[in-house]
C-alpha cells in the first residue's frame, strides 16, 4: 500500500462553442447520435464490472449477479491499452477511486489505461461488452474518470496533475481541449485521489493528495466546460483520497493521513463547508462508497470495510468494522442498495456482501479476478 507523493471562465464563449461544436460534428463522422442508448435499453440487468489494470494488458472483466447477489464470470475484455503501476504500491497499483465509471443509461463504460496515458469506450450489453474507442487522456498516468450526461473527465495524476474534458456524442468521446485544466502539483508525485461531478452535475470534484492535500472544486458551465480556476479547500495533514455522495449531496471523503471521514457541504459557489470528522480506527482509509443510507469506507492497511448509517441530520453512526481479504481498496453498490462489492488488491479479489436493513454487512462469496493483483476499478449495475 502506498499514498504516493493541486479558464472556461478565461475563454471566451465563442471559444467554447467553437470548441464543443467541433466536438460533435468530429464524433457524428464516426457514430450516428443517440447510437448507444438503443443499446442501453437492453442494459438493465445485474452486471459488474472489475478492471484488472494489469501492466500488460489492461482488461475489463465482466461477471453477471445471481439473484442472491453472488457473482459469475462471463467475459473478460481488452481495453487495448496497458494498466500501470505507481512506484511502491502493492494493493493499489493507481493510488485512486473511479478508475471505471459505468454509465448504465448510455450504456457505455469509461476505463482509465494508465500506462498507455489513454481511455477506453466500451459498449455496454447487459455483460457484454464491444470496445468501442481508445482515446487519449491528454495528461500522464489516467487514475480517475467520471461523466454526467454527454461529458466525461478523466484525472491525471502524474507531471503536476491535470482535468481533461470530452464530449460524447452517441459511443464516441471528441477531446475538447479548452476543457483541460493543469492542476500545478508537484510534478515528482501522484498528485490525484478522485475526480467526480456532483450528483447535478453542476462541478467537477478532484481530490489532491501529498503537497496538494486539498478537495478542488470546478464550477462547470452549461457549455459544459470547467472554471478557468478551482475553489480549493485545503486540508492539510489529511490527505484527501476517495470520497462519495450521499442522498443529500454532502460529500463524504476518505482521509488517508488521519484514517478518517470528513463530511463537507457543496456551496452553489463551490465553496466547501466542514461539517465534522469521523475516525474510523483503522488504517489506510483510503475509499468510500454509499449504499442507500449507509455509507462504507475502505482500509487497506487493515483489511477491513468501516461502516456507517447516514443519520437525517447528515451525522454518521459507526456500524462496526467487516473484515475482507487482504488490502481493501476500490468498492462498488448495487443500484438497488442491496448488495456491496469491494475489491481487494493483494489477491487480486472480489469480495461480496449482502447489506441489511440496518446496514450490517453478510459475506456471500468472493471471485478471483484474472491478472488483477493491485488492481483498482469496479462499477456495478
Amino acid at each position: 500500500m502506498s499514498l504516493a507523493k493541486t479558464h472556461t471562465t478565461g475563454i471566451t464563449r465563442t471559444l467554447a462553442t467553437v470548441a464543443a461544436g467541433a466536438a460533435l460534428t468530429a464524433a457524428a463522422l464516426v457514430a450516428a447520435p443517440g447510437a448507444g442508448a438503443a443499446e442501453a435499453h437492453h442494459d438493465r440487468g445485474s452486471a459488474v464490472f472489475v478492471q484488472s489494470d494489469n501492466t500488460g494488458a489492461n482488461t475489463v472483466v465482466a461477471y453477471e449477479r445471481a439473484a442472491d447477489g453472488t457473482l459469475a464470470r462471463k467475459g473478460v475484455y481488452s481495453t487495448g491499452g496497458k494498466g500501470g503501476m505507481l512506484a511502491g504500491t502493492v494493493a493499489d497499483h493507481l493510488a485512486s477511486q473511479g478508475s471505471l465509471a459505468y454509465d448504465r443509461h448510455g450504456g457505455l463504460l469509461y476505463a482509465v489505461n494508465a500506462g498507455s496515458d489513454t481511455v477506453t469506450v466500451f459498449a455496454v450489453r447487459g455483460t457484454q461488452l464491444r470496445r468501442v474507442q481508445e482515446i487519449s487522456s491528454g495528461g500522464s498516468f489516467p487514475v480517475s474518470v467520471t461523466f454526467h450526461g454527454d461529458r466525461v473527465y478523466v484525472a491525471n495524476t502524474l507531471g503536476g496533475g491535470s482535468v481533461q474534458g470530452y464530449a460524447r456524442v452517441g459511443e464516441r468521446l471528441v477531446k475538447v481541449d479548452a476543457w483541460h485544466r493543469n492542476l500545478g502539483l508537484d510534478k515528482g508525485t501522484s498528485a490525484v485521489g478522485q475526480i467526480s461531478f456532483t450528483p447535478d452535475g453542476s462541478k467537477l470534484v478532484v481530490t489532491t493528495k501529498a503537497a496538494g492535500q486539498s478537495i478542488d472544486v470546478f464550477p462547470v458551465g452549461r457549455l459544459g466546460g470547467p472554471s478557468a480556476h478551482p475553489v480549493v479547500t485545503s486540508t492539510p495533514g489529511a490527505v484527501p483520497f476517495g470520497f462519495a455522495f450521499d442522498s443529500a449531496g454532502r460529500i463524504r471523503v476518505t482521509e488517508a493521513g488521519t484514517n478518517s471521514v470528513g463530511t463537507f457541504v457543496v456551496g452553489h459557489d463551490g465553496r466547501l463547508t466542514a461539517k465534522g470528522t469521523v475516525a474510523t480506527g483503522q488504517t489506510a482509509t483510503c475509499w468510500a462508497v454509499t449504499a442507500g443510507d449507509h455509507l462504507y469506507v475502505s482500509n487497506a492497511g487493515s483489511g477491513t470495510l468501516s461502516g456507517y448509517r447516514v443519520g437525517h441530520g447528515g451525522g454518521l453512526t459507526a456500524l462496526g468494522d467487516t473484515a475482507t481479504h487482504p488490502g481493501t481498496v476500490d468498492a462498488a453498490a448495487s443500484s438497488d442498495g442491496r448488495y456491496l462489492y469491494v475489491q481487494t488488491g493483494v489477491q487480486g479479489t472480489v469480495d461480496a456482501f449482502r447489506v441489511g436493513p440496518k446496514g450490517a454487512l453478510t459475506a456471500i462469496g468472493s471471485v478471483v479476478v484474472p491478472g488483477a493483483v493491485g488492481g483498482e476499478g469496479i462499477a456495478a449495475g
